[in-house]
């Protein structure tokens, strides 16, 4: 399942990549794409590698250290998203605590494998 979403998620960073650009903070060097793309093509090979037994526990520690990773850009989406509509900001702070089941998912993933 982890493999799945992770798969999915990477392709839609190569399918839609603005979308992702918008999550970048500001502060880091550089071009927005090559975040986007960088951390797409991480969860595209995290999730092919998890789907192999031999390589599943570490695939799984790496997807730990990548929702880490990538979370400063979701506290920056839901600074940055401070002054649209409601919706849109419940969208933003609604992606906070979403990470924390993520990497309990794939520590538990790491430690059974």
């Amino acid at each position: 399942m982890l493999a799945g979403f992770l798969g999915v998620a990477g392709i839609a960073h190569f399918l839609v990549p603005e979308t992702f650009n918008a999550l970048v903070p500001e502060w880091l060097p550089g071009n927005t794409s090559f975040y986007t793309y960088t951390s797409g093509l991480a969860e595209i090979l995290i999730a092919v590698f998890l789907l192999k037994p031999t390589t599943r526990s570490r695939a799984a520690w790496a997807a730990v250290v990548l929702f880490i990773a990538v979370y400063p850009g979701n506290l920056y989406m839901a600074y940055d998203w401070r002054d649209r509509e409601i919706s849109q900001q419940l969208v933003a702070y609604g992606r906070l605590p979403f990470q924390i089941p993520l990497i309990w998912w794939a520590v538990r993933i790491a430690r059974n494998s």
